[in-house]
């Protein structure tokens, strides 16, 4: 029996089509959904266990999206030929859609859940990472799991002055703006992208037309939930409660935790023992029988929750931070180049209790990463890795490679500055900047924004203009409309907190942007006022940090590749090249530079790669004797490289040989070149003649050499 099938389809502005089909594949899931637009698929399943397991007190989601290669007809490269673990960029599609959902769930639903999106089809343009959000949503929509949506993401870029939503690949590149909108029917929820030295006011905007659009996306998925009869949603119960514990607690407990947040500590370490002893004293109250029986992950939850209710009415009742700041003011910011002797540049930036080190290297293109995904095949010039050990917050944990989060952080300070970097036609290097951060209290990825910008100033590259971060939050209350906007967030803010709101730019605008919001109601008001607040914030830090170095250094590091390229003929491309490689690896073997030859619309590029001039300029001067092209009339020192009974091949400059006729060598006549010339010889010669048919090189040596008098009887 044929399934019953079920589809809903949104009308794009410019009549493009977006179906949603539910009931045909994976039937077995919770939910499932496969999302289409032209020819580009999304499978989207959700499946929740019924129960939570002991002890679990938050949501253990997890969010994956694959591109299947053979959604776009190829076969996976490496040994196994099959799809591995999620590539950087799967990730970070991942996190914008468990960004989004995640905080919609009941904040008491603690059963494993997990959310898998597959691209299956690819095609028509069309960019599948901001449909992943739309599918799973639709996914959660036909299910009977409890979830606070429906919700939604567009992409919105602002392309020759005008917004455009969900543009092709093609439309992104000359963007000005590209921005990834999730939100629900009333409110936004997270917006990540990047942009060209935009204004608060476009921002604003851009998120105002992306919601508008989300608005008939929730609209759909409602009357797709409605049509497969999954209005009413399973009843759980994953937490224990005890009203009496809780009211007893919070009875006992908040002053005392109010009254630590007003002490205003500036010292992390120094809040957290005096919050842990408050709970400490709660529990040493306890009689020995009554400890036995007392349920103390309901005291961890219960005290967690009056922490935080305390910390936030303190904010709001005095309008003074955890640390004594005021709510717009930017901890104290110190700032070093070039403490890394070995490296091409690096920097330490320290702001408050948040330190990154960061080092730049500069590498050739044979350093380029390789990207070859699903859908995109090509190669990477910059590179930047964010790294966060345990010891940054004074903990203790296995080092297990980067996670989701620094792959995140790290492309969030990668869009950051990429947009400030030279041309590519004026940057020959791949640059790979690396931030280690070393000391983590709020906002680790906005010091890397700033210790990279240094670095790439101390490196010597030459970027368009200095690029700042800064970290935002806001503390609200719904019942009293009272909220504070906070600049430069503490960790204990960004927990405790409704919005942490990531901004970067240079002085003239907006470079990326890193938006989750926590909260239901937020107004545009209230982001207008959060936007201008970051700005001043920025171009505070941007003063700070150009007191340390604020255009980049003059020239390279000494021990750092300097490069020269030197454009050629197509036609010369397999002269620098030689048979199998030979003459490029005899040079490089010969000078110790790097030499790379590319083709290129116009012709070829040969770029030199050298780390003193010696071998540059040798280098150099082997390429340019090879591009050259020969001058009639000009003179060459040339080797003969092999005689023949009517004259000698003489190569006169690499890679290219002429014919020295047996008439050409001497005035006087000569019948043979026994004893006249050897092969290896140098001479001199002089290029007479281009064959205008053949290319056909002809020299003479003869009207190098002074001719000889003619005496009166030869003459008569």
């Amino acid at each position: 029996m044929y399934p019953s099938v079920i589809t809903k389809t949104i009308t794009l502005a410019d009549g493009r089509e977006i179906t949603i089909e539910t009931g045909k594949l994976a039937k077995q899931a919770d939910g499932s959904v496969v999302v289409k637009m032209g020819n580009t698929m999304l499978l989207a399943t959700v499946v929740s266990n019924k129960d939570a397991k002991e002890g679990v007190d938050f949501l253990p989601m997890s969010v994956d999206y694959q591109e299947k290669f053979a959604a776009a007809g190829k076969i996976p490269g490496g040994f196994l030929k099959r799809e591995g673990r999620l590539s950087d960029y799967e990730i970070l599609i991942s996190r914008l859609v468990d960004r989004a959902i995640r905080p919609l769930f009941p904040d008491d639903y603690h059963a494993e859940t997990q959310i898998a999106i597959s691209l299956i089809s690819a095609g028509d343009d069309v960019m599948p990472d901001a449909l992943a959000a739309l599918a799973a949503s639709s996914a959660l929509a036909v299910s009977d799991i409890p979830f606070g949506g429906p919700i939604s993401e567009v992409r919105v870029a602002k392309i020759d002055g005008q917004y455009v939503i969900s543009p092709t690949a093609a439309q992104a590149k000359t963007a000005t703006l590209d921005l990834v909108v999730a939100a629900s029917y009333d409110n936004i929820l997270m917006v990540e992208g990047e942009s060209k030295e935009v204004s608060e006011a476009e921002m604003l905007e851009a998120l105002k037309i992306a919601h508008d659009t989300i608005k008939i996306h929730c609209q759909v998925q409602k009357e797709l939930e409605a049509a497969a009869g999954k209005t009413v949603k399973r009843t759980y119960n994953h937490e224990n409660n005890d009203e009496a514990l809780k009211k007893d607690m919070h009875e006992k407990l908040y002053d005392k935790c109010y009254k630590v947040a007003a002490k205003q500590m500036p010292s992390k370490s120094d809040r957290k023992e005096q919050f842990a002893a408050i709970v400490d004293e709660y529990v040493e109250s306890f009689t020995e029988e009554q400890k036995e029986t007392i349920d103390k992950d309901l005291i961890k939850r219960y005290y967690h929750d009056i922490e935080k209710e305390a910390v936030r009415n303190f904010v709001l009742d005095s309008r003074k931070r955890l640390d004594g700041r005021n709510l717009d003011e930017i901890r104290y910011i110190w700032s070093e180049v070039n403490y890394l002797p070995g490296a091409h540049g690096s920097a330490i930036f320290t702001r408050g209790e948040t330190q990154a080190l960061a080092s730049v290297t500069l590498g050739t293109k044979l350093d380029e990463q390789m990207i070859d995904s699903a859908l995109m095949k090509g190669f990477n010039k910059f590179i930047l890795h964010y790294n966060f050990p345990a010891f940054s917050t004074g903990e203790v944990k296995p080092n297990r490679g980067p996670g989701r989060r620094e792959v995140g952080h790290g492309n969030l300070a990668m869009r950051a500055l990429k947009q400030v970097l030279p041309p590519e036609e004026e940057n020959p290097y791949t640059i790979r900047i690396v931030s280690d951060v070393l000391e983590s209290n709020g906002s680790s990825s906005m010091a890397t924004v700033c210790a990279g910008t240094l670095a790439l100033m101390d490196a010597g590259i030459k970027i368009k203009a200095p690029v700042t971060g800064i970290a935002m939050g806001m503390i609200s209350d719904g019942k009293t409309g009272k909220y504070a906007i906070l600049s430069d967030i503490l960790g204990d803010e960004d927990h405790l907190g409704d919005m942490d709101f990531k901004v970067t730019g240079t002085r003239n605008g907006i470079t990326a942007c890193q938006m989750d919001i926590k909260v239901d109601g937020l107004s545009y008001q209230v982001l207008e006022e959060a936007l201008n607040q970051a700005k001043a914030g920025r171009l505070h830090i941007m003063d700070e940090i150009e007191k340390t170095l604020s255009v980049p250094n003059a020239d390279l590091k000494p021990h750092a590749p300097r490069s020269v390229r030197i454009n050629i003929e197509r036609e010369m491309i397999g002269a620098v090249i030689g048979p199998g490689g030979k003459i490029v690896q005899e040079i490089q073997k010969e000078t110790g530079a790097t030499v790379i030859i590319e083709e290129i619309a116009t012709g070829g590029v040969v770029s030199i790669f050298a780390n003193d001039q010696e071998s540059m300029d040798k280098a150099v001067k082997r390429v340019n004797a090879i591009v050259a092209v020969p001058v009639v009339g000009e003179v060459y020192d040339g080797k003969v490289k092999s005689i023949m009974p009517f004259g000698a091949f003489v190569e006169f400059m690499p890679g290219k040989d002429g014919l020295l006729h047996i008439s050409e060598i001497k005035w006087e006549k000569i019948e043979k070149l026994d004893g006249i010339l050897e092969v290896g010889e140098e001479i001199k010669v002089k290029l007479t003649e281009v064959d205008k048919k053949t290319g056909k090189y002809r020299l003479s040596r003869k009207v190098l050499i002074p001719r000889p008098e003619r005496n009166q009887e030869t003459s008569n």
